[in-house]
């Protein structure tokens, strides 16, 4: 096994691993396999800490996330994150409800820009419910404001009015700031890709659409080398199904991007194959603190059966590699033996197709790492030549 970066071999990761509930322990179980493999690969060194997030640590501690765990991320280089919630715990204040644990984690580490990539993997486009000449190829990143909007906004909760009736409030606040620095992200990640950004709002009846609209072209004017183009939420997720290769870069507000970003879902063929991380990008050239998970669900129905997708989770490592280690040759490394192994045909349930066999998450890693294996001996012995 030969290593990428030999004048950094030995230096030391903090990883801060918070599984939650449902299939996350599964699932960052087959990820840490990845994370050993690539540590050997690299001769980094990962300091692995695990901590409660979500129902799990109300079990145990009677809170989504402790202070003490937000200690922990607030040290580490990074944090890996599972998925929480379920239905034992839907009876509980909303305050109080597993979600609760990411939402805080995001907020108190100022993680602003959550980045989601919707890519289809050519290997496997029979997945996804629109037509193949669609969405062959596509490869799109939106990028969420993740800090504040109606998620955050204050006043917020249900009340009874002077009539009796019930009566519920949820807030969405936006100040420049907060729409600047997300935005400034989001040009400085399209200035690497395809030089296309689009900024997506509801100007026409918000006012917080108005305000973002207006930031977002002035942030434009430092970036004469991208295109920016604006478009309502609603036409969004029109086009991201008619006709999802026109986008390279969207960037939106918290509640858009969260409803669009599980849309592009339809466009990869299943929640399982999206990762995400959620960065403090205030430094363009490499992220502050970092969060990386898939974007799906706990999916209680199918925990503890072995048959969880594990390839957003490991993707979502994959991003760590690229921003957080800034090793985008191991990235790319990762990206590739993924693709081999689902041109092997291998599939998990939920992108398996008629006459498919599903494997089990641990084969489908195992597979992964046989392959990584094989590329890795294969470019080393190219290099020696």
């Amino acid at each position: 096994m030969g290593a990428v970066s030999e004048a950094e071999s030995g230096r030391e990761f903090g990883l801060l691993v918070l599984p939650g509930d449902g299939i996350g322990p599964e699932i960052v179980a087959q990820t840490l396999r990845i994370v050993t493999w690539f540590g050997n690969y690299l001769g980094v060194q990962f300091k692995i800490e695990h901590a409660l997030a979500g129902g799990a640590s109300i079990d145990e501690q009677g809170a989504p996330i402790t202070d003490a765990v937000l200690e922990k991320a607030l040290r580490a280089d990074a944090i890996l994150f599972g998925a929480v919630g379920g239905p034992k715990w839907d009876h509980l204040p909303r305050a109080d409800r597993p979600e609760m644990g990411i939402l805080r984690l995001r907020k108190d580490l100022d993680l602003f820009a959550n980045l989601r990539p919707a890519v289809n993997f050519p290997e496997i486009v029979a997945a996804s419910s629109l037509r193949p000449e669609l969405v062959d190829s596509i490869d799109i990143m939106i990028v969420r404001e993740s800090t504040s909007g109606v998620y955050f906004g204050e006043p917020r909760g249900i009340s009874t009015d002077e009539s009796g009736f019930r009566r519920a409030v949820d807030t969405q606040a936006y100040n420049e700031t907060e729409i600047a620095r997300v935005c400034r992200a989001a040009f400085e990640i399209a200035r690497r890709r395809g030089g296309r950004l689009c900024s997506v709002d509801k100007a026409n009846v918000m006012e917080t659409g108005v305000l973002w609209r207006t930031v977002a072209t002035e942030i434009g004017l430092e970036y004469a080398d991208v295109e920016l183009s604006h478009m309502y939420a609603d036409n969004c997720a029109m086009q991201l199904l008619r006709e999802p290769k026109q986008f390279d870069v969207i960037v939106t507000d918290n509640l858009f991007g969260d409803i669009l970003s599980d849309e592009a879902a339809a466009l990869s063929g299943s929640l399982g194959l999206l990762p995400s991380a959620t960065l403090n990008m205030t430094d363009s050239n490499r992220p502050g603190r970092a969060l990386y998970e898939p974007i799906h669900g706990s999916a209680p129905d199918i925990a503890g059966f072995g048959m969880a997708n594990p390839l957003a989770s490991i993707l979502s490592f994959g991003m760590c590699l690229n921003y957080s280690l800034n090793e985008p040759a191991a990235a790319d490394l990762l990206n590739r033996s993924i693709r081999l192994v689902l041109g092997q045909g291998l599939r998990t349930a939920d992108i398996a197709t008629a006459g498919d066999d599903a494997v089990s998450s641990a084969a489908m890693t195992d597979a992964i790492i046989a392959v990584l294996g094989e590329i890795s001996v294969g470019s080393q012995r190219m290099r020696q030549a």
